[in-house]
């Protein structure tokens, strides 16, 4: 006798089967959401859970575009130059021996570069299907607003009594970490703290009485003054970089804003004897590498990285090219037009990357690379800007300056894309789009049908 077997073809399984589809395709967005807000704490303490909420949310958004043929996202300009820029990165993380163009372990970055594309299909899944209610932005932002209360809250208790509560003490560069085992804390701080400060702070300013007014400038105050206190440099440009351009945004916080310059730096001018460890890492290192800044490591990186573009203008190096090729001698030179002498491995020329996001875009991918980042970044701001100006909007001001202290171009930074520090920024793109894409009085042409 022979047994056949039914692997999934009963009328019972066929059912089931079905049965879920149907609850996935009722309940897609509602999984992606709850995906989402769980992004922030995977970018604080767990890259894997992060990852994973990502990649749910893209196959979520792919399979419901699939379904309802909504494709009108595709259209819009931000997302043509961004995909420009992925597909460009792409073709020079490929070696094309004919030409004479290599690249560094190309099959592993090819691929790297090649799943880029989740954090691309991320923001726009966010902007258009997925925050697409007021209380869903609304939870997003006051996770983002947590996030930053914790760091702050996590940097005091480790100024105050030595340890965070993982027991995690200061750096060896004397820099407070916050909730972190390793210096993270600043330039998290820095990038976000507009984006989590201004809404409670514009709510506070909008009350009539003196003592709330009080309470807002202490609130600003506490917020820059902490940024000072965990010592990393460019956390502390951020912090003024968003400073200045929340007050350019809203003239209310002007004088405000000088006052809290004014606290800053009696604070930093304090540290000496309040936090020895501050002062040495932002008065005493700073001072030292400004002095003699082409011989410092960051200037050998970036006198480095603009060698290599220049030998390989077109294509670049690929992703990881800087990684795998900068200690070969050929990159030595220097910039001998500007006066700035060869760089040297001893100084610190080579490292994982350039620590500059257009630097690296140049040795990546040569200057069209460097080219279409330039534009990304642009179309990206020029989408965040839409409809902010003179609005008093706090939450989207504080979303744009988000962005803009990662676009910024004179700073050293982590390596790009990765989740480390720029997870962070493709999730208030994201949340930022959302709002605009929300907010327009009309819906522009490219947006239709999504």
């Amino acid at each position: 006798m022979i047994i056949q077997r039914d692997y999934g073809n009963s009328p019972a399984q066929h059912q089931s089967w079905m049965g879920i589809v149907d609850f996935l395709n009722k309940n897609a967005r509602n999984i992606a959401l709850g995906a989402t807000f769980l992004v922030p704490l995977g970018l604080l303490h767990l890259f894997v859970l992060a990852e994973i909420c990502i990649g749910l949310t893209d196959i979520l958004f792919l399979a419901e575009m699939a379904r309802t043929r909504q494709t009108g996202w595709a259209k819009q300009p931000w997302f043509i130059v961004t995909m420009l820029w992925w597909a460009w990165t792409l073709v020079c993380a490929t070696p094309i021996p004919a030409l004479g163009l290599i690249t560094a372990g190309w099959v592993e970055s090819f691929f790297q570069v090649l799943v880029i594309i989740r954090f691309i299909i991320f923001i726009v899944a966010l902007q258009s299907w997925v925050l697409t209610t007021p209380r869903s932005r609304h939870i997003l932002w006051m996770l983002i607003a947590f996030s930053i209360l914790w760091i702050g809250l996590e940097s005091w208790q480790q100024l105050l009594t030595g340890a965070n509560i993982f027991g995690n003490r200061r750096f060896g560069d004397g820099a407070l970490t916050g909730p972190f085992w390793k210096p993270r804390a600043g330039d998290l701080y820095g990038h976000l703290l507009f984006t989590a400060l201004l809404p409670p702070l514009l709510a506070i300013f909008a009350k009539k009485y003196l003592h709330w007014r009080l309470a807002g400038a202490a609130l600003l105050i506490l917020g820059v003054v902490t940024s000072v206190l965990i010592g990393q440099r460019m956390g502390t440009a951020f912090t003024l970089l968003g400073l200045v351009s929340a007050a350019v945004f809203i003239p209310n916080l002007r004088k405000l804003a000088v006052g809290a310059v004014i606290m800053a730096g009696i604070i930093l001018a304090l540290t000496p004897i309040i936090s020895p460890p501050t002062y040495g890492k932002l008065v005493g290192e700073t001072s030292r590498q400004v002095n003699h800044y082409s011989q410092s490591p960051y200037g050998e990186l970036e006198t480095r990285a603009v060698v290599m573009g220049l030998q390989s203008p077109i294509h670049g190096w690929g992703y990881n090219g800087f990684r795998a090729f900068c200690p070969q001698d050929r990159f030595n030179v220097g910039l001998p037009a500007v006066n700035i002498p060869p760089t040297q491995l001893g100084l610190g020329a080579c490292n994982l990357h350039p620590h500059n996001f257009y630097l690296q875009a140049l040795s990546d991918a040569g200057f069209p690379g460097l080219i279409l980042f330039i534009l990304m970044n642009i179309f990206w701001l020029r989408e965040m800007f839409k409809g902010i100006w003179g609005s008093n909007d706090a939450i989207r001001i504080g979303l744009f300056i988000g962005v803009l202290t990662f676009a910024w171009p004179i700073a050293s930074t982590d390596e790009f894309p990765t989740l480390y520090l720029p997870g962070w920024l493709f999730l208030i793109l994201g949340l930022g789009f959302a709002h605009t894409y929300m907010s327009v009085s009309v819906v522009s042409p490219e947006l239709k049908n999504v």
